[in-house]
Formats: structure tokens, sequence, C-alpha cells
């Protein structure tokens, strides 16, 4: 495969993974479904690589595959920068909010940014190290066939401790924080198991899944519209290198690289779970600290999900999903990773170095001029934009069902418990579908 084409592809991937960072609510997974949408287009368009390169027809599958990814990895550098300045998370960066505002505050954004990217990328060269036992681990001693048979209990273990630990919410009782979290988690799983089935009746020839409008309400537009109610008043910030401490930063990125890891083979758990876990974990409650380690966590995770698809077969992301649906990726053995593998394990070190500095550079620019940008503007101009994407790829019914999504992710917003909770929407259903059938998801 040409390097210089290969590497092309990987630098499209980090800008769009750029842009989907810095507009919150719209994530990766979106770049990637609309990818694996327009993929057959994408192979018409680039028939003429035939006389370039051998087996072209794979080549331009992986070039699309590598873009999904690095697109993904530089999502998790980038995203960040919104959740900090505009108060406006996903649910994998929403734990951030608290400490990147407390600095925000300071007139410390632009340390906040260096301390999330350090975060990051610490994570990357952790993981990459950790991927070798982590590759053991799986193909010599069956790691996951042991897990498979319990997954039921683990799943129901994990939910168990994410709706309990609101016990420790500073903002009401702990008995009311509880019961609010198990109402957030019930309500997003029945509505998660309504809408999974629901047939697709896109208007134009883009198709997604309900589980696009459903993400991008209870993740994307709540946290939109609550922002436009609350606009702070923001400091000037100050543009000066964080002081960083090495042992307590390499703390937090191998407890973030190791808790990231941990969720990526278990269905419906995602880097917003594994954020709490390592939260729980890493006990130092400093802010430096805790956007440093959920950093990690979300980078790290992004690395693992991908040696777990090409290890057991299994996308838990939808970076992941979209990659299978590319590639033709067989569970491997062996203690030679495929080629394949390697090449995307290249893309995420090229993306997460532009990334690193992309993110540094961003983040300076937002510190100087953004008590200058129309806040309330931009982020109505970004309900709209996600409502249109919506109706393109899930026709009307999506947008009813983006609707009643935000209602419910309003709701974790509002009352002050983790967001986290409404990843109930693929949870439960994958539980009650294990409790009756009892097959491997």
């Amino acid at each position: 495969m040409p390097l210089l084409l290969f590497a092309a592809f990987s630098m499209l991937g980090v800008l769009l993974g750029t842009i989907t960072g810095l507009v919150p609510g719209f994530h990766p997974n979106n770049v990637a479904f609309i990818l694996l949408a327009i993929s057959p287009a994408i192979l018409a368009k680039l028939r003429f690589l035939n006389a370039l390169v051998v087996h072209s027809e794979t080549t331009i599958l992986v070039l699309v595959a590598s873009t999904i990814l690095a697109a993904s990895v530089a999502h998790t550098f980038l995203n960040f920068i919104p959740a900090a300045f505009i108060g406006a998370p996903e649910g994998d960066t929403a734990l951030c909010v608290l400490p990147a505002h407390q600095l925000l505050l300071e007139g410390r954004a632009y340390e906040a940014t260096v301390l999330s990217a350090t975060g990051s990328f610490g994570a990357v060269v952790f993981s990459f190290l950790l991927l070798v036992p982590f590759y053991f681990i799986f193909s010599t001693f069956q790691f996951y066939e042991i897990i498979q048979s319990h997954m039921l209990y683990i799943l129901i273990g994990i939910s168990a401790l994410l709706i309990l630990t609101e016990s420790f919410s500073e903002t009401m009782e702990a008995y009311q924080a509880i019961l609010l979290s198990l109402f957030v988690f019930l309500l997003a799983g029945l509505f998660g198991y309504l809408i999974l089935d629901m047939s697709v009746h896109a208007p134009f020839f883009f198709r997604s899944t309900m589980l696009f409008p459903a993400l991008t309400g209870l993740f994307g537009l709540s946290t939109i519209l609550f922002s436009l109610f609350y606009t702070p008043d923001i400091p000037e910030q100050r543009i000066e290198e964080p002081v960083l401490e090495p042992g307590e930063i390499a703390k937090s990125v191998v407890s973030g690289s190791v808790f990231g890891s941990m969720v990526s083979f278990l269905p419906g758990v995602t880097s917003a779970h594994a954020t709490v876990m390592a939260m729980l974990a890493r006990r130092n409650r400093q802010p430096e600290q805790v956007i440093t380690t959920l950093s990690g966590v979300n980078t790290a995770n992004v690395i693992f999900c991908l040696a777990t698809l090409f290890l057991i077969s299994r996308a838990r992301s939808g970076t992941t999903m979209a990659i299978s649906n590319l590639l033709h990726v067989q569970p491997r053995g062996m203690v030679i990773p495929p080629l394949t593998l390697i090449y995307l394990l290249m893309v995420v070190l090229m993306a997460s170095a532009c990334s690193f500095f992309i993110t540094k550079y961003l983040g300076e620019q937002f510190s100087r001029f953004f008590v200058k940008l129309p806040y309330r503007k931009m982020l109505m101009g970004i309900a709209v934009f996600l409502s249109v994407l919506v109706f393109l790829f899930t026709g009307v019914l999506g947008l009813f069902i983006l609707l009643v999504a935000t209602c419910i992710g309003l709701i974790p917003i509002y009352f002050g418990v983790r967001r986290s909770n409404c990843m109930g929407v693929l949870l439960l259903p994958i539980i009650i579908w294990l409790w009756e059938y009892g097959s491997s998801v």
C-alpha cells in the first residue's frame, strides 16, 4: 500500500475528527456511519487506483477504515475543547466539565486543554505497551471465552456499581441520587429496547439505525439546549503551560489506560463507564488529575476497541462497527497480529501525534478569542445541523426519536446525576437479551 496515500487518508480522518471534536453533539460515529453509507460511491470514485496498487478494492476499504479510525482518535483529543469552553460535553467527556470549568473560571482553560492532550497522548503510548499483554491474554488463555459465560452478571454488576456510586453526589441526599440514577438508567433502557428493532425510512439513499438519533439526543442535543440557558461570565484566559508533576501524570495515564482497556470487550459498556471506575480507583480529586485521567480513558478505549475487534470479532463502538462492516475481520489466535491491524495501529500513532499539537494550538486560540465568539448563535446553528442530519439518515421517525431522547438526556443534566446512566439505552436491552436467550454478544 502506498504510504503517501495511506497518510493522506489518515490526515483526512484527523481533519474530520477535529471538526466532530469541536462541534458539540457531533460524534465520530456520525462520520463513521456516513462514510459506511457512501462507501460504495467511494469505491466507484477511486477505481483509478487499480493501476497503482494490488488488490485495489481491499486497499480502498482499508483506506476508508483508516479515515474512520483517525477521525475517532482525533475526536478524543479535540472533544475536550467544547466540553471545557462551552460546557457541552458528550457522554464520554461529561465528567470533565466540572474540573474543566473550574479551571476556565480561574482563567486557566489553556492549561486544562494541555493537560487533556497530555493525558490522551500518554494513554496512546502506554496503551501500545499494554497491547502486548492484552493480545497475549486474549489469544493464549481464551480470556473472552472465560468471561463470556458470566457476561450477564458482569453487566448487571457494572450497572449496579455505576448507579450505587451516585451516593457520592454532593448536590442531593444519597438515596435521592441513587433513585434518580436508577430512574434515568431504566427509562433510557426501556427507550432503547423499544427503538432498536424499529425500521428506518430515510428520505434519501443515506441509511442509519435508530441509535443515531437516540445517542445524538441523549448526549448531544440535550446538552446544547441546556447550554443555551446557561451562559456564565468568562474571565480573560492566561496562556501559560501547566506545571506537570510526572509521578501524578503517570498515575493518571496508567489508570485511564487500564480502565479504558477493561471495558473495551464488554457490550454496551463505554468509556463513559470506564471514566467512573477510573475515578473510583484514582482517588486524587485535583481538577488537573481528573482531566488527565478521563482524557486517557477515552483515547485508550478507542485503541483497545480496535484490538478487541481483531481478537474476538466483536465491535464495541460505532467506529469498530463501521470498520467491521468494511473489512472482513476474523478472530486471530496467533501471536503475530494481521497486517491490517498493524496498518490501523500506524493510523492511531499518526493521528494522535497530529491531534496533540492541533489540540494545543486550538486550545490557545480558543483561550484568546472565546469571549468574542457568538456563543448562543453557534449553539443554535449546531442544533439545527444535527436535526437536519438526523432527518437525512432516519427520516421523520428519527426526528421523533431525537426529540424523545433529548428529553431523557435533559433529566440527568438538570438534576445533576451522571449522564453515563443514559447508556442504559444499550446496556438494558443487552441484559434483557442475555437473560432471555443467554446468547453471546
